[in-house]
C-alpha cells in the first residue's frame, strides 16, 4: 500500500503552533496540506503522524474530526515515528511530506510515485534542489526505511528521518527527481510568520483547488515582488543545527 505520512506538531521552535493557524477564513495550514494531498491518484492513506505531547492534543482532535487517520510517537525521534506509524498501517511504500508545505502539489507526488516504482529504495526532489522550497517529498520503501530504523545512531538522524538514507548511496538506490527548469530561488514552506504571511496572500490570489506549481509560477512571473518578503531566512535550518550538535558534542542516539 502506498502512504503518505504528514508530519507534524505544535512546537516549533521559529513559529509555535503553526500547523494551526489560519491560511484564509476557513481552513489551517495541516487542513490545506490534507486538502492538497487529497487530489492524489496514487496515495492510498494519508497518517498525520504527530507526538505524544499533550500540546498535540488539539492535532489528534482537529484530524478526527476531518475523518483522517492519526498516529502518535516519539517526539524527538521521528524516524521511528515514522517506521512505528508505517508498521501500524501496513505501508509498504511511503510518501513523506511536512505540515509546514502547505501548497504541495499532488500531481508532482504522482510523478514521483511513478518514478518510484520503476525501482528504487529513496526518491526525493531536492538533492539538488529544482523545486521551489516547500514542495518537497521524499518517498520510500518500508524496507528502506526499516533499515535506517534499525542502524541510524546520529540524533540528527533519528530526528530528521532521511539522512541515513540518502547520505549512504552505496547502501541504497537512491535519485533525486528534477524539475525542467530551476525555481529553488521561491520559498513557500512555513517557518517563521513572513512566510505564513506569503502563503496567505498566494491563497488568496489563487483561485483553483488543488493549488499546483504552475498557479504559483503565473503570480511568481506577474508579480515577484509578492515572493520578496521573505527571501532573506536561510533554508533547512533545523537540519543543520542537529548536524552541527553531532559535530560540536559527539552525540549520539539510543535506542
Amino acid at each position: 500500500m502506498i502512504g503518505c505520512i504528514v508530519q507534524t506538531r505544535m512546537g516549533s521552535t521559529r513559529l509555535p503552533g503553526k500547523v494551526l493557524e489560519k491560511l484564509d477564513s476557513n481552513y489551517t495550514m495541516l487542513e490545506y496540506v490534507l486538502k492538497q494531498l487529497s487530489h492524489s491518484k496514487h496515495i492510498e492513506k494519508i497518517v498525520v503522524a504527530t507526538t505524544i505531547n499533550p500540546e498535540d492534543d488539539k492535532i489528534e482532535h482537529l484530524v478526527r474530526s476531518l475523518d483522517v487517520n492519526v498516529f502518535r510517537g516519539d517526539i524527538d525521534d521521528v524516524l521511528s515515528r515514522f517506521y512505528s506509524c508505517a508498521q501500524k498501517f501496513g505501508m509498504d511504500t511511503i510518501v513523506r511530506v511536512n505540515s509546514d508545505c502547505p501548497l504541495s502539489d499532488p500531481d508532482i507526488i504522482d510523478n514521483m510515485i511513478e518514478r518510484f516504482r520503476k525501482g528504487m529504495d529513496f526518491l526525493c526532489n531536492y538533492k539538488p534542489r529544482t523545486f521551489p522550497y516547500g514542495m518537497d517529498v521524499e518517498i520510500f520503501s518500508y524496507s528502506t526505511l526499516e533499515k535506517a530504523w534499525k542502524n541510524a545512531s546520529l540524533a540528527s538522524e533519528r530526528e530528521h528521518v532521511s539522512p541515513y538514507i540518502y547520505n549512504r548511496p552505496e547502501l541504497f538506490n537512491n535519485e533525486n527527481y528534477e524539475n525542467d527548469e530551476d525555481y529553488s530561488n521561491i520559498r513557500i514552506v512555513v517557518d517563521r510568520e513572513k512566510d505564513i504571511e506569503l502563503i496567505r496572500s498566494l491563497v488568496e490570489i489563487i483561485k483553483d483547488r488543488p493549488i499546483k506549481l504552475k498557479n504559483v509560477l503565473d503570480i511568481f512571473q506577474k508579480e515577484p515582488k509578492i515572493f520578496s518578503i521573505n527571501q532573506d531566512y536561510q533554508t533547512d535550518e533545523g537540519y543543520l543545527r542537529s548536524v552541527e550538535n553531532d559535530n560540536g558534542n559527539n552525540v549520539y542516539y539510543k535506542k
